[in-house]
């Protein structure tokens, strides 16, 4: 991690009840996944180019749904106001501010149209996307993207690679089952069989299938987004099922013990997805260096989570802010002693493993 990124973590953790840091900062199982998230990261170089001039660097995005100033946005994550009392409204804010999108969880302590207003607040065009788990009872999806759309949303991002819940081994040693009282997850309230100001629980169901997603895909013309694409074929089924983009993904490290480290994943599905739709990658990002080798493997941007929450915990909204600014300025850093005049200009040939200096086999 770099070192203004650990400040801030230490300063979280400094700050947050145990019980949320591990919460927040826990994997699945033995937490394997989680490690090799950052680690895999580790064993890649870039192997730069020199004399190619360029003053300035064009760090900018467009992605289905919105623009990026550069090319990080705030993955979703739960609960912020376990980290600060402002909660989403901050990220919300801080993401608005740095030109990015923030991806608004369904477990959000702030419901998503008090986000977005947050958001727009700070940048009349900001734009938020909705993370979404598709739910059993199909009323209760279809209520949560009228919810979105009404709100101002401008994307869908369908988490799809969680049929059961991970296993968590931190929050089972703490008993930490439920929000502290005067904290729900805020989407959750008033749908579809609810009592009058009722939360209900997110469920996951190993029944749903991409028939699920194609009903999807008719309730709303909203870009869809499917996050959790670690397999090569998945990645082209979700093409063929009308995704606007895929995120390689593994939840963080919070779902199997057993799925690769997300960067090791990606070359095979930027392979198999062969331009037609753009790809993210999401997790063990934890410095711009991190951005720049992600890019150069064929993601369009990142995701970070983590360390968008040490920042919320450990200064508010100016915390997240630090933590954007700091990951665009490193990978502005990296891009251009990498001889890098745009964000186009980070190609797979660059990358090598470390040790080596042998082209990385990735994929």
């Amino acid at each position: 991690m770099s070192g203004g990124l650990a400040e801030l973590h230490e300063k979280a953790r400094a700050v947050l009840d145990p019980v949320h840091y591990d919460y927040y900062a826990g994997g699945v199982g033995d937490e394997v996944v989680l490690g090799e998230n950052e680690a895999a990261f580790g064993r890649l170089a870039l192997l730069p180019r020199v004399l190619r001039g360029r003053v300035t660097r064009g760090l900018g995005v467009e992605l289905p749904g919105g623009r990026l100033a550069a090319p990080v946005l705030v993955a979703p994550t739960a609960f912020h106001r376990l980290a600060h009392p402002e909660g989403e409204r901050a990220t919300a804010r801080a993401a608005a501010a740095a030109g990015t999108v923030l991806v608004s969880g369904m477990a959000s302590t702030v419901a998503i149209g008090d986000v977005v207003r947050a958001a727009r607040e700070v940048a009349s065009d900001a734009a938020v996307w909705f993370q979404l788990y598709l739910q059993p009872d199909e009323a209760v999806t279809e209520a949560l993207v009228r919810r979105a759309e009404r709100a101002g949303c401008t994307a869908l991002v369908v988490t799809v690679d969680s049929p059961v819940f991970g296993r968590h081994r931190r929050d089972a040693e703490h008993g930490f089952h439920d929000l502290p009282e005067g904290l729900a997850a805020e989407n959750m309230r008033d749908l579809p069989g609810c009592p009058p100001g009722g939360v209900r629980d997110i469920e996951m169901s190993p029944a749903l299938s991409w028939a699920h997603l194609d009903r999807l895909r008719g309730l709303t013309s909203l870009p869809l987004w499917l996050k959790g694409v670690l397999h090569p074929a998945d990645a082209v089924l979700a093409v063929e099922h009308g995704a606007a983009g895929v995120v390689v993904s593994n939840h963080g490290g919070r779902q199997s013990d057993l799925a690769p480290a997300a960067v090791e994943a990606l070359p095979a599905v930027v392979d198999a997805v062969a331009g037609r739709v753009p790809v993210l990658l999401d997790g063990g990002v934890r410095g711009g260096g991190d951005v720049a080798v992600a890019l150069a493997l064929g993601a369009a941007a990142v995701g970070v989570g983590r360390p968008v929450l040490w920042g919320l915990a450990a200064a508010g909204e100016a915390g997240v802010a630090r933590v954007l600014d700091v990951l665009r300025d490193e990978f502005d850093h990296a891009l251009a002693l990498c001889g890098g005049r745009d964000v186009g200009d980070l190609t797979r040939d660059l990358v090598v493993t470390r040790g080596t200096g042998v082209t990385a086999r990735c994929g």
